[in-house]
């Protein structure tokens, strides 16, 4: 299926490229969630017409989406979780424990923004995190994670 981009997407292209997609990404993903629409001859005409707007508004996401990175680079986030002794925790720190602690901070951030390379934290120690505020905007933030007994 050939789809019109709304926005940039990661690994698919630009905003107002034309690209084709297998139909369930589009069908199920891509045109639900608002960032493409089928490239119809009319869905070409009225994309055209509202190119600026679209340009504009993509514009205005990333400068807050940089604005936002640059509070956020290089802070430090501290969690308490029960461990055992030997510091393993009973549990794991998570992407969604992050994104809660974050927006206890002041930033609005959710979980599904928030990149673990190395999977839940799952003993006391300090790890680094990606936050990807927008598909060009990746910061990174420490996470001290600091046991308790129980």
């Amino acid at each position: 299926m050939q789809i019109i981009l709304l926005e940039k997407v990661v690994n698919l292209g630009n905003l107002g490229e034309i690209v084709k997609v297998k139909d369930g990404y589009a069908r199920n993903f891509l045109i639900p969630t608002g960032l493409a629409r089928r490239a119809t001859e009319a869905n070409k005409a009225e994309f055209e017409a509202r190119r600026a707007e679209l340009e504009k508004a993509a514009a205005a996401k990333l400068a807050e989406a940089q604005a936002q990175g640059e509070k956020l680079a290089g802070l430090t986030i501290k969690l308490t979780q029960k461990a055992g002794v030997d510091g393993r925790l009973f549990g794991s720190v998570t992407n969604h424990d992050i994104a809660e602690e974050l927006n206890k901070q002041g930033y609005a951030v959710i979980k599904s923004q928030i990149r673990m390379p190395n999977g839940p934290i799952k003993t006391v120690s300090d790890s680094a995190v990606s936050v990807a505020l927008h598909t060009d905007v990746v910061v990174d933030v420490n996470v001290s994670v600091y046991g308790e007994t129980a």
